[in-house]
């Protein structure tokens, strides 16, 4: 071990980096959400997508994307397996046919309102892990992910 980087830095940063620790808690979540949603065929990351197109109108893709801080490249990629099982239709915006508009279809719908309760029973069993509110830890994520 060099004597400029001491083992006291790599302690320093495995205890203090809220990078490294967000992305240990989230992979392990992840693994968590994925094993519970695996009988509907779906992992946590398109329940969250699918979730997120669950309002009165359908979003556009850019809009999408955004909300839930990916590129559209990449929400794309993640689509087209969910259109392909009819769980969401992409059709060009009336007003504006360059843009795509996302659509829940029923089956959406349906694979969704099947999903919520292990949803809700998974999120319980996490939240008895947690030694604060789970709210205020959602609140502080939701500021950081704002700010940046």
């Amino acid at each position: 071990m060099r004597s400029d980087l001491p083992l006291s830095v790599t302690h320093e940063v495995y205890e203090r980096c809220l990078c490294l620790n967000v992305h240990r808690a989230a992979r392990a979540l992840a693994r968590r959400f994925d094993h519970a949603l695996a009988p509907f065929g779906i992992s946590h990351g398109q329940y969250s997508l699918l979730m997120s197109l669950n309002r009165p109108a359908a979003p556009r893709l850019g809009d999408a994307a955004s909300f839930l801080a990916m590129d559209r490249t990449t929400l794309t990629a993640n689509l087209k397996p969910l259109e392909k099982r009819g769980l969401v239709d992409i059709v060009p915006d009336t007003e504006d046919r360059r843009s795509r508009r996302l659509y829940l279809t029923d089956a959406g719908r349906d694979l969704l309102k099947a999903a919520v309760p292990v949803w809700r029973r998974t999120h319980d069993e996490v939240d008895t892990h947690l030694s604060t509110s789970g709210k205020a830890l959602r609140r502080d994520l939701s500021q950081i992910a704002a700010a940046y």
